[in-house]
């Protein structure tokens, strides 16, 4: 399977090149299908600057149709709620790779955390992290990554959001991806690229166990 890249968000130019280069890299020049749930001109722009010369934004899911010769998939941020509601029956292409930015990196999980900021009372992250959501929610994605990805990990503190979910249970293990960062799965390796860092969070007998990249 080709490489998954999973944004952890970032807007300005220096983030966007970081984090989004590799990708552009792995699809070698060829044709880009963003699909955007709003703001297409922002996807199309931001793959531009960081060097794809032919990007084609879709407003849906991209059919087989839209794939077509195609040489990478990208699929855009927003609400995280709606992209996993979106892409809920969608099946990506597994035969070329594919990056995803915030919620697009979200839903790229086998299991996908899609908001909240509570557990069982509990305040686990800052209520503006929350995607309108109260309780930390946990929902089917799109099982490219076999773990749970959580984005903007430091500058919207939702790492400590992963570590509950981690160590509830809700999800088996994950990652929290900085912005300007992009976290790279290729052929079962990990590795992170790009301004900031990104923490795996993993369950131990006493609790849970995070480390950093890089």
């Amino acid at each position: 399977m080709p490489a998954v890249f999973l944004i952890g968000g970032g807007r300005d130019d220096a983030q966007v090149r970081a984090s989004h280069s590799p990708f552009v890299v792995a699809c070698g020049g060829g044709p880009i299908v963003a699909f955007a749930l709003e703001d297409p001109e922002r996807w199309e722009g931001a793959l531009r600057l960081a060097g794809a010369a032919d990007v084609r934004c879709v407003l849906e899911p991209p059919s087989a149709d839209d794939v077509a010769g195609a040489a990478g998939i990208f699929v855009g941020g927003g609400s995280t709620p709606g992209y996993q509601e979106a892409v809920d029956g969608w099946r990506a292409p597994r035969d070329l790779p594919f990056a995803g930015f915030s919620a697009g990196a979200a839903v790229a999980a086998k299991r996908a955390i899609v908001g909240g900021w509570r557990l069982d009372g509990r305040d686990v992250c800052a209520e503006e992290a929350g995607e309108d959501l109260d309780e930390l929610t946990v929902r089917d994605g799109l099982g490219l990554v076999p773990f749970a990805v959580d984005v903007h990990a430091t500058q919207w503190g939702t790492l400590t959001r992963l570590v509950h979910a981690v160590g509830a249970g809700l999800v088996d293990e994950g990652w929290a991806i900085d912005e300007g960062t992009v976290l790279v799965v290729d052929d079962g390796a990990v590795r992170a690229e790009g301004l900031g860092s990104a923490y795996r969070v993993a369950p131990r007998e006493d609790g849970v166990a995070v480390s950093v990249q890089p």
